[in-house]
């Protein structure tokens, strides 16, 4: 997803400016120079996940769901995953993770190769 990182890195260089505020410590403010809440951004996402018409399911929580989700499938260590989300057992971290069957099939392919190489 390297597209985020240049869509955080635009928002820094050509958006955040904009607001007037240079010196304050937070990423994500508001017009008035406030930090951005957790309620804003939920009523925001609603309003455009609604206004798309996308699943009433699909709530801001789901982003940290596919990050965790997008790590495992580029083959990330499970454990950086897990520091990165602050959960102290792993198997908390796999509830997060919703990979695809694709994924499912291929992990599967590779840890069953060596048992059958020799078939």
């Amino acid at each position: 997803m390297d597209w985020a990182v240049e869509a955080v890195e635009d928002y820094v260089e050509n958006v955040r400016p904009r607001f007037g505020f240079p010196d304050h410590p937070a990423l994500w403010i508001t017009e008035r120079g406030g930090r951005l809440q957790p309620s804003s951004i939920n009523d925001r996402f609603e309003a455009y996940r609604d206004a798309l018409k996308l699943p009433k399911e699909l709530v801001p929580h789901s982003i940290r769901h596919s990050y965790v989700t997008h790590l495992t499938e580029d083959g990330v260590d499970r454990r950086f995953i897990q520091q990165q989300v602050g959960h102290e057992c792993d198997s908390s971290t796999a509830i997060y993770t919703h990979v695809s069957d694709d994924f499912m099939n291929t992990a599967l392919s590779k840890a069953l190769a060596p048992a059958f190489a020799g078939v």
